[in-house]
């Protein structure tokens, strides 16, 4: 099985300048299928993970999704920042 926080967390690391503010949890669904996963940081570091227009945030979810279809999961990244 696959830990999707830590896969997730992998790929977030080397992008932000705080690296000891920044945390991934998972957090239940209603939908049997799907994981969400929070991304928390500063605010700073979740402008920069998102991206221009997204950019970023829709690599790093193309990204996760390549890895959550080993388990059969559908999964959502959610970003927060603090």
């Amino acid at each position: 099985m696959i830990e999707l926080e830590k896969v997730l967390y992998d790929l977030v690391y080397p992008m932000v300048d705080d690296k000891d503010s920044i945390s991934v949890k998972t957090m239940s669904s209603l939908v049997e299928n799907e994981i969400i996963l929070f991304v928390y940081a500063k605010s700073d570091d979740v402008a920069r993970l998102i991206g221009r227009k997204g950019t970023m945030a829709s690599s790093l979810r193309q990204m996760m999704s390549v890895a959550s279809r080993v388990e059969n999961k559908r999964i959502t990244i959610k970003f927060e920042a603090y």
